[in-house]
């Protein structure tokens, strides 16, 4: 296992800079092969504009790399949509797709309804709050979808500093990858060891794969991807691209632990579907239990944790889609 993993990291691991923008426009134009990119978001008002601007910019008008660029916004109550839209993309929002299915929470949800408003060959996802911005984000890992007929999946992968109020820590971002994802992955799924940011939110796939995949709702939809293109298409059709550092607005550890339970979530989903554990009826409505501390003392808050699934896109009949 561990040679095929450092196989796979050789062969399927490369920096942006390894295939200029000359050879993947030249890739491009060959193949007629179209790309759509999708930033979900909610309430990010403050960095989605300039994100825009610079894909617009840089990969749109100075050299047409990108041929769609789209916001979904999923219920902000700031300008997120009014700033995306000045810079120049396409807004969506989420309730207006598919509206005889009632949307829930989560960014899951918000990236499976975003296949139904774009047409792209290839699909990249990119999270709305990133400061920074460098295109390189979006050529980088689109670049071996143009240039290898082989891969189907590209997860980016950076350095990831925790930025605090007193300074940066270099390497102290991800915290739930650490923690979690990469303790499950390696303990269940191994061949993914290799993945450096396996919850990252900037990824990109070809539709004819992403249509055949299942979506968790919340925040579990990274993991359930990777794994899930890992069962339907095997280890040699993913990979990764080195596009240099993210960075971004931190979550409170609060949020961090409900992540980390909606990942857990859907780890053992995956884990129950192939009979490697036994599904149980106890988690049919899991919640979770968390502290603050008040003028009376610890307070409980308890939230319902997100279980619902979207199912692959190509499964949906009807005339809207």
């Amino acid at each position: 296992m561990l040679d095929e993993v450092a196989d796979w990291l050789r062969r399927r691991s490369w920096t942006a800079a390894d295939r200029p923008l000359p050879d993947l426009l030249a890739a491009k134009q060959a193949g007629g092969t179209t790309v759509s990119v999708v930033l979900p978001a909610l309430d990010e008002e403050a960095t989605v504009g300039g994100i825009v601007a610079a894909i617009r910019r840089e990969l749109m008008e100075a050299v047409p790399l990108v041929d769609e660029l789209v916001v979904v916004d999923s219920g902000s109550t700031d300008r997120t949509a009014q700033a995306a839209a000045d810079a120049g993309a396409t807004v969506v929002h989420r309730d207006s797709v598919l509206p005889e299915l009632p949307a829930v929470p989560g960014k899951g949800e918000v990236l499976w309804r975003s296949l139904l408003v774009t047409s792209g060959d290839l699909v990249c996802f990119i999270d709305a709050d990133l400061r920074e911005f460098d295109p390189a984000f979006v050529s980088g890992i689109i670049g071996p979808l143009l240039t290898d007929p082989d891969v189907a999946f590209v997860k980016a992968m950076y350095d990831r500093p925790l930025e605090t109020d007193t300074g940066s820590i270099p390497a102290g971002g991800g915290r739930v990858t650490e923690l979690v994802a990469r303790p499950l992955l390696n303990l269940y799924w191994p061949l993914l060891a290799g993945f450096v940011q396996p919850l990252g939110g900037e990824y990109a796939a070809r539709r004819s794969l992403l249509e055949r995949l299942p979506f968790p709702t919340g925040y579990g939809v990274e993991l359930g991807l990777l794994v899930d293109a890992l069962e339907l298409a095997g280890l040699d059709a993913l990979a990764q691209v080195d596009v240099g550092v993210r960075h971004h607005r931190h979550q409170d550890a609060l949020a961090l632990g409900r992540m980390a339970a909606s990942i857990q979530l859907t780890a053992l989903d995956r884990l129950a579907r192939s009979n490697r554990i036994k599904a149980t009826d106890d988690l049919a409505t899991p919640t979770l239990t968390q502290f603050t501390r008040t003028a009376s003392g610890f307070t409980p808050t308890t939230v319902d944790l997100p279980t619902t699934e979207r199912p692959p896109i190509a499964t949906l009949t009807g005339p809207d889609v």
